[in-house]
């Protein structure tokens, strides 16, 4: 089945925020955000904007009925400042007016005194003086120090990897309404429709059933509207409840990328022993997380990074710390993999390092420790149905790699000019939200009488497909045409307290909701059937529109079925809730159980690096994926290239850059480079693993958003490995994105000493 957007897509007609059609009378709102990045407010002066022919109201702190508190885990943010402002674009006033031109000029007329104190941009910084959003994280295995005096080759070294701007197509946005009773409809680009609509209630002083949130679709999310979307909601929600007129506030690309966070830079130091053999017996890692001025989601987002920092590898011996650093730049946020890309970073370049002392290359050190069924996580989880072993052991003889990497060798040797880099990266990467409260989600299914479905989940479909996948899982079960099945919007008024879309987990969790209540309606119409037919309810099933004798159509038709049953005072509708089974996770002890199964892979990356200019081509990426039994082989392949596309931007081009003073200077899209068509590799090619899936996952269908990001690491180490091959004195650094200009650099640091 194809994606059920393409078409509208194509054709422009899917709606998004900004083409919603507005009611008479709307208003527009515009952020009034700090232009320092740390400060003292002495005065806020609002009288000369205030007093602008049409404008209608500018809020401050003072105006919020409520709580003027947004922060999720931690309650650390406020909506508008009130005294002191912690980053460069943090939001200090709220104009509404009838036109966005007059909102602008509006903003330039407010006028803000302030008093400068000292900004912090780094992690380490903020280490060193102590200012951290929450206290550190540490998981242990084995005893590191002991095992250490046992080992053959011991290797410190540091890495940093920086942020990443999520560049959603569709910016943040939000469209408010005042209904009856007070009532407050918001329509959000929002993947997490629940926080939304708490953080309303709370800031606005009602409760949760006075608040109406609604998600048509996203124009993209990858964690960028998972907590980040609803200060925008609240706000333009705010400025309806108090005016009672609808609000409408669109974010333009500037001020997005001014006043949002990004993916957590990274600062992060290891020490990593291994054993003649080559196993490795004991892994130290300290991760300094640049948290930004609020913790948003850093807590959990610095917990995953834990729970990856080992990847893919079997290590006995394990001691790992996280601190959450406060500096003042925008509050960072959750992105695509959630803390884990940072985790794999480390480890994958600590690998490196020792290939690089040894002589050998990295992928003998990765091969030597793959895990394997029964071994122990760092976090106490069994290791079960390990695929590692598998894809990498696919990938090598699929796409012939020990005569590419021969080839690889031999090229480089007859040419100096180019030079070529190979290298392996396989991945290992749990599935669940790591809080385990969340792993849960509702499904609310109607049959119409005219035998047509309509159902409604907790999923926000932001361009993964998910959507798609649910209304496999209807016409799976009834045996209908998806011209018979509608998908409502994601409403907190149809299925309540939902988790965001986020963690890989939508489609299993909202999946699995709809398919038990599907089957709970499958098994009251077989009843109705059975009766009528005179047959068996074990005999029963439904295929084309038809009710069935095993496999064979009888005369009952599904309309003539759901027409019988109404009759009957059957119910036609059903609600379920699934939560996800056996998993666990005690923060007392940092042990547990917390994901339902893991995703494995393995990719093979060659990249050529012009070594007079310091460009690359990458020429090749070639995954052996674990999908499990996909359901849809089309989306999760889309899903893959669009991951690994990100994970090489990540990696090799896209770099956040604050000057000192917390301002960002990658600013637009002229200075912020993200992969275009010639960025990418030549050749993608993604081959399915043969498995047998997992019973924990969507029909055995295994969640695919994240994990391929990572393969995108692959590339950095191919580049690495090109450098080294044209500079035999370069000595490996591990500061990411590597990009043109770094790697110019590289090609000649120390190049001709003698």
């Amino acid at each position: 089945m194809k994606n059920r957007d393409s078409y509208s897509h194509l054709r422009g007609e899917s709606l998004y925020i900004d083409d919603l059609n507005t009611q008479q009378g709307t208003l527009y709102g515009l952020v009034c955000d700090a232009q320092i990045a740390h400060a003292k407010i002495l005065d806020l002066d609002i009288v000369k904007a205030e007093a602008l022919a049409g404008v209608v109201k500018i809020f401050t702190h003072s105006d919020v009925p409520g709580k003027n508190q947004i922060g999720g885990i931690i309650p650390d943010e406020p909506l508008l400042a009130e005294t002191d402002i912690h980053f460069w674009g943090q939001p200090i006033a709220f104009i509404v007016a009838k036109s966005e031109a007059i909102a602008k000029k509006a903003r330039a007329l407010i006028n803000i005194k302030t008093e400068a104190l000292p900004v912090i941009t780094t992690a380490i910084e903020a280490f060193e003086k102590g200012e951290f959003v929450c206290a550190p994280r540490t998981f242990k295995l084995g005893d590191t120090s002991k095992a250490f005096k046992n080992c053959d080759y011991i290797i410190k070294g540091n890495t940093f990897s920086n942020g990443q701007e999520h560049l959603y197509l569709e910016t943040q946005g939000a469209y408010a309404e005042y209904h009856e009773n007070g009532k407050i409809k918001v329509t959000s680009s929002t993947q997490g429709p629940t926080q939304v609509q708490k953080a309303v209630a709370k800031v606005l002083g009602v409760g949760m059933h006075q608040v109406e949130v609604d998600v048509i679709r996203l124009g993209g999310g990858f964690g960028g509207k998972e907590d980040q979307a609803t200060a925008w909601a609240v706000m333009a929600a705010l400025a309806a409840k108090t005016l009672h007129k609808p609000v409408k506030y669109v974010l333009n690309r500037h001020d997005d990328l001014r006043m949002t966070g990004k993916r957590h830079p990274y600062d992060s130091s290891f020490k990593i022993g291994l054993n003649k053999d080559l196993k490795i017996q004991a892994f130290e890692a300290t991760f300094l997380q640049n948290s930004g001025a609020a913790a948003d989601l850093s807590p959990a987002i610095a917990e995953r990074t834990l729970f990856h920092a080992t990847n893919a590898y079997n290590i006995k011996n394990v001691n790992t710390t996280v601190h959450s650093c406060k500096t003042n730049l925008p509050p960072n946020t959750a992105f695509r993999g959630f803390g884990g890309p940072q985790g794999m970073f480390v480890i994958e370049s600590a690998i490196a390092k020792v290939a690089e002392k040894l002589n050998i290359p990295a992928f003998k050190i990765q091969e030597a420790n793959l895990l394997q069924d029964n071994d122990v996580f760092s976090y106490g989880q069994i290791a079960m149905q390990v695929e590692a072993k598998n894809t990498w052991q696919s990938a090598i003889n699929s796409f012939n790699f020990e005569s590419n990497f021969k080839a690889v060798k031999k090229f480089n040797s007859k040419n100096n000019g180019v030079k070529k880099g190979i290298s392996i990266m396989p991945i290992c990467f749990g599935i669940s939200f790591t809080n385990t409260p969340m792993n849960h989600a509702r499904a609310l299914v109607h049959i119409y009488q005219d035998g047509s479905v309509g159902f409604s989940t907790g999923a926000v479909e932001m361009g993964q497909g998910v959507n798609t996948k649910l209304q496999q899982i209807v016409m799976y079960t009834f045996g209908l045409a998806k011209e018979k099945i509608h998908i409502e919007s994601t409403n907190t008024t149809r299925v309540a307290n939902t988790s965001p879309s986020a963690a890989s987990a939508t489609a299993d969790l909202n999946g699995k909701a709809l398919l038990k209540a599907c089957k709970a309606l499958k098994e009251r119409l077989f009843n109705v059937a059975s009766k009528n037919l005179n047959i068996p309810d074990s005999e029963l099933s439904f295929k084309d529109g038809k009710v069935c004798q095993n496999s064979k159509p009888t005369h009952l038709s599904w309309e003539v079925l759901i027409e019988t049953a109404f009759l009957e005072r059957v119910s036609l509708s059903e609600k379920a809730h699934h939560t996800t089974p056996k998993i666990y996770f005690d923060k007392s002890k940092e042990k547990g159980h917390p994901f339902a199964y893991h995703v494995y892979g393995t990719a093979i990356s060659t990249v050529a690096v012009d070594c007079i200019r310091g460009t690359y081509e990458i020429e090749s990426v070639k995954i052996v994926h674990d999908f499990g039994k996909s359901m849809n082989l089309n989306i999760d392949m889309g899903q893959v290239e669009g991951a690994l596309a990100q994970g090489i931007g990540w990696m090799t081009m896209e770099e956040i850059a604050y000057d000192k003073n917390g301002r960002l200077l990658s600013n637009a899209l002229s200075t912020y480079k993200i992969p275009d068509i010639y960025a990418m590799p030549k050749i993608i090619e993604v081959k399915v693993l043969e498995s047998d899936g997992h019973k924990m996952a969507l029909l055995k269908s295994k969640a695919v958003g994240e994990p391929p990001l990572m393969y995108g690491i692959g590339t950095y180490f191919a580049i690495q490995n090109a450098i080294k091959a044209f500079n035999n004195n370069y000595e490996l650094k591990f500061d990411a994105p590597l990009t043109p200009e770094k790697v110019l650099k590289s090609l000649y640091s120390n190049a001709f000493k003698l």
